[in-house]
């Protein structure tokens, strides 16, 4: 099996925090904070940004889009897998141009231009694009290990790079 890359952070786990909640999404957040709010990565030389409203729990939607699932803004549900690996969001963006990162784009007609950046199959990273090109807006983040998941990404990978 191979190693993870140099440039990919070490997961952020609820037992590094005694178990607590409260303090684990607060560290999650944290870093979130850090890569998203009080700084931002940029993709292809332009700057990606997150979502701010609803702001829930004092938490910008775009932090609530990369640590939980659901389609009802109102009550998504906490997803550990994601949380723990908050970190991963700007990383994998800044490291978008290494081997182990498939990046395509999918026009979906109603909300435009969506990048695709998939490490490794296993983790994804969606940023939209925004003021017609001029920045990016992160989407969402989540691990792909259902095989349904990820046949589909495979399927609209092959059909985004053969349009």
């Amino acid at each position: 099996m191979s190693s993870a890359p140099t440039w990919l952070p070490v997961l952020v786990l609820m037992s590094d925090h005694g178990g607590d909640w409260q303090r684990f999404i607060d560290a999650v957040y944290a870093i979130f904070h850090r890569d998203f709010i009080a700084s931002q990565p940029q993709f292809e030389g332009k700057w990606v940004r997150c979502r701010r409203d609803p702001i829930y729990d004092g938490k910008e939607a775009g932090f609530w889009h990369c640590t939980s699932e659901g389609r009802d803004e109102a009550h998504r549900t906490p997803d550990l897998r994601r949380c723990e690996r908050i970190a991963w969001v700007r990383a994998t963006i800044e490291n978008s141009h290494d081997s182990t990162i498939d990046v395509w784009v999918r026009n979906d007609g109603r909300t435009g231009l969506k990048t695709h950046l998939w490490f490794n199959e296993k983790y994804l990273v969606v940023l939209g694009q925004r003021k017609k090109g001029e920045r990016y807006q992160l989407i969402t983040a989540f691990c792909t290990d259902r095989r349904h998941t990820i046949e589909k990404k495979r399927e609209e990978r092959e059909r985004c790079r053969n349009d």
